[in-house]
C-alpha cells in the first residue's frame, strides 16, 4: 500500500511541469493588459487614467519592449497605488522578456501600431440569434 502511495506521488509530481518561459510572460502580458482595461473603466480611477499610454500587450510583436518601457517610464499617476503596482508588472515582464526569456521568445511581427489599435476578438454568436 505505501509503495502505490508513493508511485502515485511520484507520478503527479512529474506531471506538474513548472511554467516555462512562454507561459509565465504570455499570462502576465494578459494579466497587465486586463488590469489596464479595469483601471481604466473603474468609477473610482482618477482623472490622470486616461493620459496613460495605452496598454495593449502583444508578445509575438517586437514593439511590445518599447511599449513596456514607455509605460513604466510615463510620469503621471505615480501617487495611484493601482498605477504603481501596474508599472511594477509591467517592469517585470520587461525584465523578463530582455533577460530569463531572450532566446526562447520568437518575435513574429515589429508593427508597432497594432499595439496601438488593438483588434477586437470575433463576437460569437449563439445559434439562436440567426
Amino acid at each position: 500500500m505505501k509503495m502505490l502511495l508513493l508511485l502515485v506521488a511520484l507520478l503527479s509530481a512529474a506531471s506538474a511541469a513548472p511554467p516555462t518561459c512562454y507561459s509565465r510572460v504570455l499570462s502576465l502580458s494578459k494579466e497587465i493588459t486586463e488590469s489596464f482595461k479595469e483601471l481604466q473603466t473603474s468609477k473610482t480611477a482618477d482623472s490622470c487614467v486616461g493620459t496613460l499610454p495605452r496598454l495593449y500587450l502583444d508578445i509575438h510583436n517586437y514593439c511590445v519592449l518599447a511599449k513596456l518601457r514607455d509605460f513604466v517610464a510615463y510620469p503621471g499617476c505615480d501617487r495611484m497605488v493601482e498605477v504603481s503596482e501596474l508599472k511594477e508588472k509591467a517592469r517585470s515582464l520587461y525584465t523578463i522578456l530582455i533577460s530569463y526569456c531572450r532566446r526562447d521568445l520568437v518575435f513574429l511581427t515589429d508593427d508597432c501600431n497594432a499595439l496601438e489599435i488593438p483588434i477586437s476578438p470575433p463576437i460569437e454568436h449563439s445559434i439562436t440569434e440567426s
